[in-house]
C-alpha cells in the first residue's frame, strides 16, 4: 500500500511538472521556431530561448505572441506559412530587410492590425491574403518585386482599413470600385504610385475620407486615364499626386477642398482653364501643372505662399504673364469648347493669343481677324453645343456634323446675322430646331430624336463631366490688375523705402531659433520610394562616416517641385508627410520658437521620441533663407561633436525646406538667462553658467581647429545655444557658417551677417558702441519705444538706406566668433542682454558698459548678476571669467585669444579636481612604501595573472588630450569621444 502511495505521488508530481513546463512555453513556440529557421536564425536577433515570448523584438500577452517587429535588421530568407497560426498577432513588421519569396497567406488572423512588408524582395501576394482580417488597419507592400497582381476582393473583409500603401509593387488592372463608397469608411491614405494601373479613378471615391491619394504612374505604357472630376467631391484631401498618367479634360472646381496642401497634376493631358478655385485654395502650398495642355490665362498664384511649377511649353496658356487676360476671341472659343470637355484635339493645336494667326487654329477660318468658319466635323466630339457661338458676330458657317453631340440646338444661334450654313447632322441631338432666317441652310439629318422633347438614347458623358459634376463656370482669370499709381515725391518715397528696409534689417537681426534633441533617430517612419524611378529628386549627404567627411550629391531629373524630394543622411530618409504627421501638421501648439527664416516645431514619433523640425518660411526660400538652409546642411553633415546640435535629416519637397534636429528639452540659454522669471524657471547658479560656457567653448573650438575643415559660426548668441535635460549646452543654428581660412589668420571678405550686439568691430566695420539700434531679443524696433525715437529713427533710416544701396561686407576670421563668445561671457556674468534699451543711453551696449564696470572691484561687484551667490571662491572664478571676456572682446582681432586658450581657462575653473581620501592601503593592498618590484609582485598575485605590455592604453579624452590608464573593460572606450569630437 505504501509503495502504491509513493507511486501515485510520483505520478502526480510528474503530471504537475509536465503541466508546469507546458504553462511556461507559448502555444506559438513552434510557429516562431519556424520563423527563426526560415530567416536563418540570425545572431543579431539573439533568439536562443525556447520561449519566443522572451525574444527581442517580440511581444506577448498571456503567453501568446502579439507583436513581431523585426524591421530594418538586414534579414534574409523567407517568411514561413506557419505565421497564419499566430492567431493573437496584432502587429507584423518586417520592412526594410532582404526577405524574398512569396508573402504567406495570413487569412483568418482577425486580430492583426498592422502589417509592414515594404522594401524587401517578396515576389507574390496570395489572392486570399486578406480573408478574415477584420481588424486590419494598416498594410504596406511598397517596393517589392512582386509578380503582377490585382487588389483582391478579399480586401473587403478589412472594413476598418485606414492605410493601404503599395507603391512600386507591380499592381495591375484597374482601381477597384470597392475602394470607394462605404466599404472603408476610415480609409485616409491610399498610395498606389509607380504601378501599372489602367482605367479611371472610380466615381465611388467621391464618398471616401481619403486624405492622401498617390496615383502617380511609372514611365510605362500602362497609365490611368479619363477625367479627374471626382476629386472635387473628395473634400478631405490634403495631398493629391496624379502625375505621370494620361488624364484628360479640365481641372474641376476644387473650392470644397479647403485642406488641400499639395496638388501634383504634371505629365498628363489635362486641358481647359485652371479654375480660380484652385488659385484660391487657402492651404495650398505646392502645385505642379507642368507638361499638360492647359489653356486660357496663366494662373496667378501667391508665390509667397505657394510653390508653383508650370514652366513647360506643352501648356497652352495664351500669355506667359500670370494673370494677364486673354484676347476676347480666345475667351469665346474656350467657352465654346468647355461643354465639350476642352477636347485634346483643340488644346494640342490652339496655341498663343491670336486664333487668326498665320499658323491658324484647328477648325477655324478667319477674314481680317474675324472668325468666319468653324469646322468641327468628324472629331469624335461629345457634349453639348454652346450658345456662345453667337458671340462670333461674323460667323458664316458652323459645321458640327459626324460627332456625338447631345442636347439641343441653342436658340442663341439664330442671332448670327451673317450665318449662311449650320450642319449638325449625324449627332445625338433632340428638341425642336430653332427658327433661323430663310437664307440659312440648316442640316439636321441623322439625329434620331430631332424634333422630340427628349432623347431616347443614352449617350456617353462628355469628357471631364461625369454625372453630378459641378464644374466651375469662372474663366480662371480673376479680377484684372489695376494700374499702378504714380509715385508722388521721390524724396519721401526714398525715405519711406529706407524705413521699410530698416525694419527688415532689424527683423533680420532678431533671428531666434530653437532646435531639439532626439535619442533614437532610426525610429523615423520612412515613406517608401521607388529607387529606380527617374522622376524622383534625390539628394544624398554622407553624415555618418567615421572620418567625419561629408559630401552632397544632387540628381535632378525633373523641374517640378511636386516630385518626391527626399534626403538621405546616413541611412535616414525623411519625407514631408512624415514631418507633417509628427508635428500634427505643423500646428501652433507644437511651435518651439520662431526665427528670421522660419519656425521650429516640436515633433513626436510613434515611439514617443521627440525631434525638432525647422521649417523655412516659403517667402524667403529663394534668397537668404535658401542660402542659410544649404549652409546649415553643408556644415552639419561635415561636423559631429557632443557640443554641436546634431542634424538628423532634412527634406526638400517643392518649396518646402525643413531641417530635423535632435530635441533639446530645456530650450535656449537666453530663456534661462534672461526670461527665467516669465518662464517659471530657476535662475542659473554660477557653476551651471560656467559649465555651459565651457560646453560652448569646446563646440566652437572644434569648429575652428579640430574638425577636418575649419568653420566660422558668425552668429553665436544665447538664443543659438541649446540646453538638454542635463543642462549641458550645444551650439545651434549654422545658417551663417563660413569656411575659415586654412591658416586661421588671414581674413576673408564676406557679406555682413549675424546679430547686432555680438558683431566684432572689424566685421561690422564700426565701433561696437555704434551698432544699429536693433536687438535680436527685442520684439519691437527701439525707435518706437524710446524717448530718443526721433534721433534713433533718423540714424536707422540713414544706416538702412546705406545698407540697401551698397553691398555690405566685412573682414572675417575665427576671431569674430571669439568676440561673440566674449559677449556671451559678459551676459553670463551680468545677466544683461548684449543690447538692452531699457538701460540708460550710455549703458545700452553691454560691452562698453561692462568694460567701465570692470575698472575696479567695487563697480565690478555691481555688474555681477544679483542672483549669483557670491562667496570668495565664486567671486574669484567670476573675476577670472570677466578678465577672459575682456580679452575676447578686444577691439583688434590679434589681441583676442583663440578658443583653445578659452577652453583651457574655463576648464581649469569648471573642472577643479580634488583627490578622494585614500585608505592606508588601496584596494590592491599595496603599501605605498614598497619598492616598485615589490608592488608589482603583490599586484600580480592579487590579479592572478601576469601583466604584459597591453595593460595600458592611450584613451582620447573629451578635451582632446591623451591619458595613459590601465587596460579597461570591453566597451569602456565607447564612453569617450574621438579626437575630432565625436
Amino acid at each position: 500500500m505504501k509503495k502504491l502511495h509513493v507511486g501515485f505521488s510520483l505520478l502526480l508530481y510528474i503530471l504537475c511538472f509536465a503541466v508546469s513546463v507546458q504553462s511556461q512555453s507559448s502555444p506559438d513556440a513552434s510557429s516562431m521556431q519556424a520563423l527563426k529557421a526560415s530567416i536563418g536564425n540570425p545572431t543579431t536577433l539573439g533568439w536562443s530561448d525556447p520561449n519566443p515570448c522572451k525574444w527581442a523584438k517580440v511581444e506577448c500577452v498571456n503567453n501568446r505572441v502579439t507583436k513581431i517587429q523585426i524591421g530594418d535588421q538586414n534579414l534574409k530568407g523567407t517568411l514561413p506559412p506557419d505565421l497564419k497560426n499566430l492567431t493573437s498577432l496584432t502587429k507584423l513588421e518586417v520592412m526594410k530587410n532582404q526577405l524574398s519569396g512569396p508573402i504567406p497567406s495570413l487569412a483568418g488572423l482577425n486580430s492583426l492590425q498592422e502589417v509592414l512588408f515594404n522594401n524587401n524582395g517578396f515576389t507574390y501576394v496570395p489572392p486570399d491574403f486578406f480573408k478574415g482580417m477584420t481588424s486590419l488597419q494598416t498594410i504596406y507592400f511598397d517596393y517589392n518585386p512582386l509578380s503582377a497582381w490585382q487588389i483582391p476582393e478579399s480586401l473587403k473583409d478589412a472594413s476598418g482599413l485606414q492605410i493601404f500603401s503599395a507603391n512600386g509593387a507591380n499592381v495591375t488592372g484597374s482601381i477597384p470600385d470597392f475602394l470607394g463608397g462605404d466599404t472603408f469608411p476610415g480609409l485616409t491614405t491610399l498610395h498606389l504610385a509607380f504601378n501599372n494601373l489602367q482605367g479611371s479613378i472610380p466615381l465611388s471615391f467621391a464618398k471616401t475620407s481619403i486624405q492622401n491619394l498617390w496615383l502617380n504612374s511609372r514611365k510605362t505604357d500602362s497609365k490611368l486615364n479619363g477625367s479627374i472630376a471626382v476629386i472635387q467631391n473628395m473634400t478631405d484631401l490634403t495631398e493629391v499626386w496624379l502625375h505621370g498618367n494620361q488624364f484628360t479634360g479640365p481641372i474641376p472646381d476644387l473650392s470644397g477642398l479647403s485642406n488641400l496642401n499639395h496638388l501634383s497634376l504634371r505629365d498628363n493631358q489635362l486641358t481647359g482653364i485652371v479654375p480660380l478655385s484652385v488659385v484660391k485654395l487657402p492651404k495650398l502650398a505646392i502645385v505642379n501643372l507642368t507638361n499638360n495642355l492647359l489653356q486660357g490665362p496663366t494662373p496667378k498664384f501667391d508665390n509667397s505662399k505657394v510653390a508653383v511649377d508650370m514652366n513647360n511649353g506643352s501648356n497652352r496658356f495664351c500669355l506667359d504673364e500670370p494673370g494677364a487676360a486673354c484676347d476676347d476671341r480666345v475667351n469665346i472659343l474656350l467657352s465654346i469648347v468647355e461643354p465639350l470637355g476642352y477636347p485634346v484635339v483643340f488644346a494640342q493645336d490652339w496655341n498663343g493669343n491670336d486664333p487668326c494667326s498665320p499658323q491658324s487654329w484647328k477648325g477655324l477660318s478667319c477674314d481680317t481677324g474675324n472668325i468666319t468658319v468653324v469646322n468641327f466635323q468628324n472629331l469624335g466630339l461629345s457634349g453639348t453645343i454652346s450658345p456662345n457661338f453667337s458671340k462670333l458676330p461674323l460667323l458664316r458657317q458652323l459645321l458640327l456634323f459626324n460627332n456625338s453631340l447631345t442636347g439641343t440646338i441653342p436658340n442663341e444661334l439664330t442671332t448670327l446675322s451673317n450665318l449662311k450654313k449650320i450642319d449638325v447632322s449625324n449627332n445625338l441631338l433632340h428638341g425642336k430646331v430653332p427658327k433661323f432666317s430663310q437664307n440659312v441652310l440648316v442640316v439636321t439629318d441623322g439625329n434620331p430624336d430631332i424634333g422630340k422633347d427628349s432623347s431616347s438614347l443614352s449617350p456617353p458623358p462628355p469628357p471631364g463631366a461625369p454625372a453630378g459634376d459641378k464644374r466651375s463656370t469662372d474663366n480662371g482669370t480673376g479680377s484684372k490688375n489695376s494700374n499702378t499709381g504714380k509715385v508722388v515725391g521721390s524724396v519721401v518715397g526714398a525715405v519711406c523705402g529706407a524705413f521699410i528696409v530698416g525694419i527688415g534689417v532689424c527683423l533680420y537681426a532678431r533671428k531666434q531659433r530653437r532646435t531639439s534633441r532626439v535619442q533614437s533617430p532610426n525610429t523615423v517612419v520612412i515613406h517608401p520610394r521607388h529607387e529606380g524611378d527617374g522622376s524622383a529628386v534625390k539628394i544624398t549627404v554622407t553624415g555618418s562616416s567615421v572620418n567625419g567627411g561629408g559630401s552632397e550629391s544632387h540628381s535632378i531629373t525633373s523641374s517640378g517641385p511636386s516630385d518626391l524630394h527626399v534626403v538621405e543622411s546616413g541611412s535616414l530618409v525623411i519625407s514631408i508627410q512624415v514631418l507633417r504627421n509628427v508635428t500634427n501638421n505643423f500646428s501652433d501648439e507644437n511651435i518651439l520658437g520662431r526665427g528670421g527664416f522660419g519656425t521650429v516645431y516640436k515633433g513626436e514619433l510613434h515611439d514617443g521620441t521627440k525631434i525638432a523640425v525647422k521649417r523655412m518660411e516659403s517667402g524667403v526660400v529663394s534668397d537668404k533663407g535658401l542660402a542659410e538652409f544649404k549652409s546649415e546642411i553643408a556644415v552639419l553633415t561635415k561636423v559631429r561633436h557632443r557640443h554641436l546640435v546634431t542634424l538628423l535629416g532634412y527634406c526638400l519637397e517643392g518649396n518646402e525646406r525643413l531641417l530635423v534636429y535632435e530635441y533639446m528639452p530645456q530650450g535656449t540659454l537666453s530663456k534661462h538667462l534672461f526670461d527665467w522669471k516669465e518662464e517659471g524657471l530657476k535662475p542659473l547658479e554660477w557653476t551651471r553658467r560656467l559649465t555651459i560656457a565651457l560646453d560652448v567653448a569646446r563646440g566652437v573650438e572644434y569648429l575652428h581647429t579640430l574638425a577636418h575643415q575649419s568653420f566660422i559660426h558668425r552668429d553665436l548668441k544665447p538664443s543659438n545655444i541649446l540646453l538638454g535635460d542635463d543642462m549641458r549646452a550645444k551650439v545651434a543654428d549654422f545658417g551663417l557658417v563660413r569656411l575659415a581660412p586654412e591658416n586661421g589668420k588671414h581674413s576673408i571678405e564676406t557679406r555682413l551677417a549675424g546679430t547686432f550686439g555680438y558683431l566684432a568691430p572689424e566685421y561690422a566695420g564700426q565701433h561696437e558702441d555704434s551698432n544699429l539700434i536693433c536687438s535680436s531679443n527685442h520684439e519691437s524696433v527701439s525707435p518706437f519705444n524710446s524717448a530718443r525715437s526721433y534721433m534713433a529713427l533718423l540714424i536707422l533710416v540713414l544706416m538702412t538706406l546705406i545698407l540697401a544701396l551698397i553691398h555690405v561686407t566685412g573682414r572675417v576670421t575665427t576671431k569674430v566668433d571669439v568676440f561673440s563668445f566674449g559677449v556671451i561671457l559678459m551676459e553670463l556674468i551680468s545677466g544683461r542682454k548684449a543690447l538692452d534699451e531699457t538701460q540708460p543711453e550710455d549703458s545700452v551696449h553691454l560691452v562698453s558698459w561692462f568694460r567701465r564696470m570692470h575698472v575696479n572691484k567695487d563697480t565690478f561687484r555691481k555688474a555681477i548678476d544679483q542672483i549669483i551667490d557670491l562667496n570668495e571662491e565664486t567671486y574669484s572664478s567670476v573675476s577670472t571669467v570677466a578678465e577672459l571676456a575682456g580679452h575676447c572682446c578686444a577691439r583688434e582681432p590679434h589681441q583676442r585669444p583663440d578658443m583653445g586658450h578659452v577652453v583651457n581657462v574655463l576648464s581649469s575653473l569648471a573642472e577643479l579636481w580634488q583627490p578622494a581620501k585614500l585608505d592606508s592601503d588601496d584596494i590592491y593592498g599595496i603599501d605605498l612604501d614598497m619598492t616598485l618590484p615589490q608592488a608589482l609582485k603583490k599586484w600580480q598575485a592579487y590579479e592572478g595573472s601576469n601583466i604584459d605590455d597591453s595593460s595600458s592604453s592611450l584613451i582620447p579624452s573629451t578635451d582632446n588630450t591623451q591619458t595613459s590608464i590601465p587596460t579597461r573593460p570591453s566597451g569602456f572606450a565607447d564612453t569617450f569621444t574621438s579626437s575630432d569630437g565625436r
